[in-house]
């Protein structure tokens, strides 16, 4: 209804004689609701006046009506901005959440109503204007603007200005100065200024500490003053550094009072709605250094004849959910935190240590509640049938990956001897079953090492190790997949709500990109088929062992969507399932906490499943968590990289082997090959040529050598500055570039010359001065 026509049939209230008796009901309620669903820029308690020609005393009633529709929920907001409710605003402030399959930041309003669901996503494009703004990064606030609709459920929407994040006091390096006084230079890149500090408020602090203080008034001129709360350590010690990370990305470290008492109250479980599994001889295989046991396993022959070489395999899993009530202080904590954090030297736990070490950790030779996947496998590795159970089970022994895989190849010490032929070996012969059934189902198959940092006692760096893969990691993962698809299809089945664990096919621009790229190596990527991971798989066996088995791999992994928890299932593409959901690791992921509740709602395992209110809010609780894995993700990955930063600070000027990771316009990022360390080397340092960027062979291309730096080409580079606090190493390259043949020179050229014409071209092209 346009406000003329509401105006002629409502008209405004009349003042008068009746004027006491006149109020908000005066007013057509269902005209000025649908100005407000029509006019979404102008909502004002001003506009909506203006459009209905409302002056003077007559916008009392007007005030009143706005006042009950806000009070009975029917339009949400302010004076100043109205809205229908379930809607957004034309401005309002959000939180980048996560990325897009193409690196667009997500966004969520930071004040959207619970009650009215899930928002719509908000995809934050880029400003193209002549003072274009940077995108947000993730856990970035905004004031942003919304686009039109992009015709799906979707909103686009630009940056106005980017806010400040809620401060949680100064983290900051401090400098001693002469005189006793001090200085502070805060971790977070974005506070440039330094604060001063008197001698009275330093706490002793010393040179290249890592201190946590507080603002303070100060009617000095000059630099802002604060006061040093605590002193935290040097910045070589993993602690203090991982605490820049949870300090930047604002992770919460310390449990609420109530959460702590909840967990302190917990009493070991009894056998009162359990079944007895205490007689299985279960065993953990977990890293030799893990603190907290999710997951014990179980393999036999199943002796049914009508499933000849079958097995039957246990999986049980510790039943947090017995100690953690839902909606209780221990569950808000552990939804905020959404997941643990495992650093070098430290965790940062989803639970309590009452909790999470003790109670529901299922520890060598002791009794503890647990859910239990039984699943029975044909001789193929197919799953024939599996049934959930509540049952008290006994962990037979704790071993470490390296213990249970010596065992099994004929090196079994006093611990796994025994375990060897009753425990181990069926284990294997389960094992070698399911890998054939995943080897025909064919997951994507990327090789890709992780690193590991060995600390010393004082928590700094001794070395850096790439673990060996086992076939033990692989049993325990296959085991560990097979009981979380069992989990989903139980839930599907009972049509209950649950958080699927879902990751998207690779997106069609991707896929374009990638198909390009391999026709620079003379690979072929059909086009017209459906893409599945064999066919991913098929380029890697291609290229493995050759020259181009690194680059493969890498340009591979940047075609994929990121995984993700969410409430609707579309799969999950890297393994290759129509279904998946977390199960397994209940003290540390919350997404497995929702699983486990559901699954005793679903098969009537208790009366402490899943709640009417959790369940209105799975979508909102499978998009946070989403947020706090990323963010848990990032954070870990900025403390690796200070601390090798940190490591390698006293070899600046050394040379280093290693291979090429990355390339843009703005130039190589490097990956060392003994530590993994990554730096970058500034186009502008590259001497010799001018250096065009080659979006689609991924390497910047020499205009007048020929040359060329590609992606995954070894690389010898020397270490030219080491900035700890931000975790960054700057390279300069040692190596010459490849030389490309006269077929790829004139491919090369004519592509990069044609992105060039289109505005693609990394830069102006420049010729690097040699130093």
């Amino acid at each position: 209804m346009s406000p003329a026509r509401a105006k002629r049939e409502s008209g405004p209230p009349k003042r008068g004689r009746k004027a006491k008796d006149e109020d908000s009901k005066a007013i057509d309620r269902d005209a000025i609701l649908s100005f407000i669903a029509e006019n979404p820029d102008k909502t004002s308690r001003r506009d909506i006046a203006r459009a209905f020609g409302i002056k003077g005393a007559d916008r009392i009633p007007l005030k009143r009506l706005l006042r009950e529709l806000i009070d009975e929920g029917l339009i949400a907001g302010n004076r100043k901005s109205m809205r229908a409710r379930g809607t957004l605003p034309p401005v309002f402030v959000a939180e980048i959440t996560g990325r897009t399959a193409d690196g667009e930041p997500l966004a969520r309003p930071t004040n959207w109503d619970e009650e009215d669901g899930a928002p719509p996503p908000i995809i934050v494009l880029p400003d193209k204007g002549k003072t274009a703004r940077p995108l947000p990064g993730l856990g970035d606030r905004a004031l942003i603007r919304l686009l039109d609709d992009d015709g799906g459920n979707e909103r686009l929407a630009t940056v106005i200005r980017l806010l400040e994040r809620p401060s949680a006091g100064i983290l900051a390096l401090y400098r001693e100065l002469g005189d006793g006084s001090g200085r502070l230079q805060p971790v977070d890149k974005k506070d440039r200024k330094e604060y001063a500090v008197e001698p009275s408020d330093s706490k002793d602090a010393r040179e290249g500490e890592l201190v946590a203080a507080e603002p303070i008034r100060s009617h000095k001129l000059g630099l802002p003053h604060a006061r040093v709360v605590s002193r935290i350590g040097h910045m070589q010690d993993e602690h203090a550094v991982s605490l820049i990370a949870l300090h930047a990305h604002g992770i919460p470290v310390d449990f609420p009072a109530d959460a702590l008492a909840e967990a302190e109250q917990a009493q070991p479980a009894d056998m009162k709605g359990l079944e007895d599994f205490r007689t299985v001889p279960f065993i953990t295989i977990d890293p030799a250094d893990a603190r907290d046991h999710d997951d014990a396993v179980h393999a036999e022959a199943d002796v049914d004849p009508k499933n000849k070489g079958g097995h039957i395999v246990h999986v049980a899993i510790a039943d947090v959910s017995r100690y953690v009530p839902d909606g209780g202080p221990l569950d808000r904590a552990a939804r905020d935190r959404g997941n643990s954090i495992y650093f070098p030297g430290r965790v940062v736990p989803m639970l309590p240590e009452a909790l999470s070490n003790d109670l529901c950790s299922l520890r060598e030779k002791e009794d503890r509640p647990s859910l239990v996947a039984r699943m029975v496998f044909d001789a193929s590795g197919i799953k024939q049938t599996h049934s959930f159970h509540r049952a008290m089970i006994r962990s037979t022994a704790k071993l470490a990956y390296q213990d249970a895989q010596s065992a099994i190849d004929g090196r079994a010490n006093d611990t796994t001897g025994p375990l060897l032929g009753p425990v181990l070996k069926p284990l294997w012969s389960a094992y070698q079953a399911i890998a054939k059934a995943r080897d025909q189902r064919g997951p994507l198959d990327l090789d890709l090492p992780e690193r590991k940092l060995v600390l010393d006692k004082r928590g700094r760096i001794k070395r850096v190790v790439i673990p060996e893969r086992l076939e033990a990691h692989r049993l325990i993962e296959a085991f560990m997949i097979a009981a979380n698809v069992a989990a989903a299809e139980t839930l599907e089945q009972a049509k209950s709500p649950l958080i699927y664990r879902a990751h998207d096919a690779p997106s069609p621009e991707k896929i374009e990109g990638l198909r390009e790229f391999l026709a620079t190596l003379d690979i072929n990527f059909a086009r017209g088929a459906r893409i599945q991971p064999r066919h991913f798989n098929h380029i890697l066996a291609q290229t493995k062992d050759t020259p181009h088995s690194n680059l493969v791999n890498e340009v591979i992994l940047r075609a994929q969507a990121q995984a993700e928890y969410i409430h609707e299932n579309y799969g999950h593409f890297g393994l290759n399932l129509r279904r998946y959901a977390h199960f397994t690791s209940p003290i540390r992921r919350y997404a497995d906490l929702i699983v486990h509740r559901a699954l005793i709602s679903a098969v009537g395992l208790g009366k402490d499943g899943l709640s009417a209110p959790t369940t209105a809010k799975i979508p909102e609780i499978a998009e946070h968590i989403s947020f706090t894995e990323r963010r848990a993700m990032m954070a870990e990955r900025e403390t690796v990289d200070r601390l090798i930063a940190h490591y390698l600070a006293d070899r600046v000027g050394a040379r280093f082997s290693g291979r090429i990771t990355g390339v843009t316009r703005a130039g190589l990022f490097i990956r060392l090959d003994d530590t993994g360390a990554d730096g970058f080397v500034p186009i502008s340092s590259i001497d010799g040529d001018y250096w065009r960027h080659d979006e689609i062979g991924h390497q910047l291309v020499g205009e007048r050598s020929g040359r060329a730096f590609r992606l995954g080409d070894n690389a010898d580079v020397r270490l030219l500055e080491a900035v700890p606090v931000a975790g960054a190493l700057r390279f300069e390259i040692l190596s010459e570039a490849r030389k490309l043949s006269g077929d790829e020179k004139r491919v090369t050229r004519k592509r990069t010359q044609g992105a060039a014409k289109r505005g693609r071209s990394a830069h102006k092209p420049r010729i690097a001065r040699r130093r």
